[in-house]
């Protein structure tokens, strides 16, 4: 199956996959771990075996976010992992940057998972999903879009119905450890270091990121 858009540098794109037949391909804690530090580590052009890594007993996976990196291939914007897909929001620098990234991450992952579940076949849908970030109001659609898509988890009419329970839902959101929310929040956390803050637009940087305002930005913009 060919790609429909091309990558373009200077771009914005939100990336996206979800699993074979909409499988689980986070099972626990340790696999979303895994794919997040695959996320910082396979983000340049050096090879990086994070098994061989994690076979000295002092290193652990919080130990790669420490690792030095070659110039990375991307710029990483936001993410989010849920149980059986994936959102990133990725920039191109280089010419075949996405796709080379792309490719070393989601290898990396499917060999580990396919190893520790002693399975055999793709893990993920193929090829991986794509849409150009083209304006203002889209990216604040996307990146608001990811950081709430948690709440699927508690609430799986909350895109189309509205959030139910909006306080059970905000308290959810601010503790889900599996996306970049909790970064640009300013929480400190090891696996900041993903995010090139660099790189997001002024106007995400410069936003409330309280969970009122986000819900407010998907509402208005959910037609996009």
């Amino acid at each position: 199956m060919y790609r429909k858009i091309s990558f373009a540098i200077g771009e914005q794109y939100h990336i996206y996959s979800r699993g074979v037949e909409k499988r689980k391909i986070f099972m626990n804690t340790k696999d979303y771990d895994r794919f997040i530090a695959l996320l910082y580590i396979m983000n340049q052009n050096d090879q990086f075996i994070i098994g061989n890594f994690l076979q000295n007993k002092s290193k652990t996976l919080k130990d790669v976010f420490k690792e030095k990196r070659e110039k990375t291939l991307v710029s990483i914007l936001g993410y989010c992992l849920m149980p059986n897909h994936f959102h990133l929001i990725l920039y191109e620098h280089t010419e075949g940057g996405i796709s080379k990234f792309m490719g070393k991450l989601l290898t990396a992952y499917s060999m580990y998972f396919n190893t520790k579940y002693e399975r055999s076949g793709p893990l993920l849908t193929r090829p991986f999903r794509s849409e150009h970030i083209n304006n203002e109001s889209q990216f604040m659609y996307i990146f608001s879009y990811l950081h709430l898509n948690p709440i699927s988890i508690i609430d799986k009419k909350w895109k189309e119905s509205g959030v139910s329970n909006k306080k059970e839902a905000e308290k959810f959101v601010e503790k889900y450890q599996y996306s970049s929310y909790l970064d640009f929040k300013k929480n400190n956390r090891q696996e900041s270091v993903i995010i090139d803050f660099s790189f997001v637009p002024k106007y995400i940087r410069d936003e409330k990121l309280d969970f009122s305002h986000q819900e407010q930005i998907f509402n208005k913009n959910k037609i996009i």
